[in-house]
């Protein structure tokens, strides 16, 4: 339905070309419930992705029939490029009216809308009722704001704000989109899928707990299975589950396991992620386990945050027990799912010495990636309303489209730490998650001669002193511009470590461990030369010699992926090969690797790398040792 004289456009600048536009479609689906707004209004959307230049996004916009209504849906990804399309349209369009909505503008409409903008309003919560009541309004010969709930707006030079409504409670008042068929006829291979709204928890950097006050409301989950049923018969490639905390409600299993029988049967989706819940361990787990077997994931989040138990509590979190994230940890290796860790730095409370500790915990644990994201300021959360008290210190990304504030101080941590952090998660992802010194490292864990936190503090201030390495001088424009908010950064990493520049860490790694003397014994140098044939590739590509000379390890022969090698005894060791082989062979074939595509620009292949570190039981090798008459035992290496 869809025969009004009126034409509405929504504007949506998503991160993913063809993604679906689920929050527009919420919008028209339920406005079009009143009569006499589907029988004024024509309803389109217009969705490119956050990074498509201003003027063209413009350009199409202009290209349609004339609309009286702009609908923008405003976050931090794309606020800038949102500002400068707000200032283009009522430049050209100055009598259409405009509505903005989103987290980045709610109840920060003098921010983004200058006095004298009398046809600009920004809703300030939940968009479904406010945004139908809006365009009812607008059906008066003079429209009153006054009487839209949940809006703030200019009357002359004054900013008002009307009373917001209460949260819908009963979420199926809103029709579903996808019955409606309102995304028909479209091309989209991304969709981001709500199944209830709200958070339980509280957590003060997070906006959904601020914004849905600790509610949770749920769709009926016939309409759920339906939704996602219309989703896997449209060939959309990859789902984000945007629940809170998925998992927490028994019915996600259900849902889960629905996922995976429409892509057994259609084909679709391919690729499912999700805001694992934080208290569930065994239920998340079971789901994680589910899509694994059924194609549609090949890792399980594990949400921290955080190690410290004092920022817990500044932040009003709650973790899972330490004792339950290593029995986690030990039921993932079982079942062979690769997980990650989640961080934030620097969230307050923590403090250099507290980040560096709870790593150096999550290591020993056994945890397979620790991701580490940078602490956003985000608008509308109670971090926003403490900065003062928090002594929240922020720089904005130079960055066209995306209005990102990036916590580079707290009362906790000055300048210099922030930065110091930033290197040691650099020494993180290289060495740790891209495994370019498993061995080692865990070698002088294990004798007592420094701990991992200790071992990747000082690689990490190696790495500051080695401003001629181009690893290293990755790393501090890196530190300096803040390109760690780029959540392609780690990607380039990994690209950098496992692919282009391996001869390049072969070198510094060594060169590191001689500066600490760590290459002084005839084990941690067997170790060492493990790391160097154990690195995993993250490309499917052929097995390459390292770079420098071997004396615990001969290589006897090797085929593409494949090297076999005559191993010392302390080689063997630390492998825990099985007793009395003296060969082992290094598999590097890995599992769903694809080819380095040369054509491809590192943005996009670092991308593809992002994913492989988070599913990093995949592009591991595979080890066996090698009996005198040919047979092979496989082993999983110590």
């Amino acid at each position: 339905m869809n025969t009004g004289t009126t034409r509405v456009t929504f504007v949506e600048l998503p991160l993913y070309p063809n993604t679906l536009p689920l929050a527009s479609g919420y919008l028209q689906a339920y406005a079009q419930q009143d009569p006499a707004v589907a029988a004024a209004y024509r309803f389109t959307i217009v969705s490119q992705p956050a990074d498509t230049p201003v003027e063209d996004v413009l350009t199409a916009l202009l290209a349609e029939e004339d609309s009286a209504v702009y609908a923008l849906s405003c976050y931090l990804w794309n606020m800038r490029a949102m500002t400068r399309l707000l200032d283009g349209l009522l430049e050209r369009r100055p009598d259409a009216y405009v509505i903005l909505g989103g987290p980045q503008v709610m109840n920060h409409a003098a921010a983004y809308v200058p006095p004298g903008r009398d046809r600009v309003v920004v809703c300030n919560g939940e968009g479904e009722a406010t945004f139908s009541a809006f365009l009812s309004v607008l059906l008066a010969e003079k429209p009153d704001f006054a009487a839209v709930p949940g809006i703030s707006f200019y009357d002359g030079d004054t900013l008002r704000t009307t009373e917001e409504p209460a949260r819908l409670r009963d979420l199926d008042e809103i029709p579903s989109p996808f019955a409606a068929g309102i995304f028909d006829g479209g091309d989209y291979t991304f969709a981001v899928v709500e199944t209830n709204r709200g958070c339980p928890f509280k957590c003060s950097y997070c906006y959904w707990g601020a914004a849905t006050n600790d509610k949770v409301y749920r769709w009926d989950q016939d309409r759920v299975l339906d939704d996602l049923t219309w989703i896997s018969e449209h060939g959309v490639e990859s789902v984000f589950l945007a629940d809170a905390n998925w998992g927490a409600l028994p019915r996600d299993v259900d849902l889960t396991r629905h996922l995976v029988a429409c892509k057994q049967r259609n084909g679709y989706p391919m690729m499912i992620s999700m805001q694992a819940a934080k208290n569930r361990p065994d239920r998340v787990t079971e789901i994680t386990e589910l899509l694994v077997e059924g194609g549609l994931l090949a890792s399980q989040p594990v949400s921290l945050q955080t190690m410290s138990d004092e920022t817990l509590k500044i932040v009003d979190r709650a973790n899972i027990r330490e004792s339950t994230y290593v029995t986690l940890q030990a039921k993932l290796k079982e079942k062979r799912i690769s997980s990650y860790t989640e961080l934030i730095w620097p969230l307050p409370g923590e403090t250099l010495r507290s980040f560096r500790e709870g790593i150096d915990r999550l290591c020993r644990s056994g945890a397979d990636a620790i991701v580490t994201y940078p602490q956003l300021l985000l608008h509308n959360t109670p971090m926003h309303a403490q900065q003062e008290v928090l002594g929240i210190r922020t720089v904005r990304v130079d960055d066209a489209v995306a209005e990102a504030d990036v916590v580079v101080g707290t009362k906790w941590v000055d300048r210099a730490d922030y930065d110091s952090g930033i290197w040691f998660t650099y020494a993180v992802i290289s060495l740790y998650n891209g495994r370019a010194a498993q061995f080692t490292a865990r070698e002088l864990d294990r004798d007592g001669t420094c701990s991992y936190g200790d071992f990747l503090t000082a690689a990490a201030e190696f790495f500051r002193g080695r401003a001629d390495d181009p690893i290293c001088a990755f790393f501090a424009d890196s530190v300096s511009g803040l390109r760690n908010y780029d959540i392609n950064n780690t990607g380039k990493v990994l690209h950098y470590v496992l692919h282009s520049h391996r001869a390049e860490l072969d070198r510094l790694l060594r060169d590191f461990l001689r500066e600490k003397g760590w290459l002084d014994t005839a084990r941690r140098q067997a170790a060492f030369e493990l790391d160097l044939l154990a690195r995993p590739y993250v490309y499917r590509e052929p097995f390459v010699p390292p770079s420098l000379p071997l004396q615990h390890l001969e290589i006897t022969s090797a085929s593409r992926y494949a090297v076999e090698l005559r191993a010392s005894t302390e080689a063997l060791d630390l492998l825990g090969a099985p007793a009395g082989v003296g060969q082992v062979r290094a598999d590097h074939a890995g599992r769903r690797k694809m080819p380095y595509p040369r054509h491809r620009s590192l943005d996009h292949n670092a991308a593809y790398c992002q994913a492989m570190m988070n599913r990093l039981r995949d592009i591991m090798p595979s080890w066996s040792a090698l009996a005198p008459d040919g047979r092979a035992e496989v082993f999983d290496a110590a």
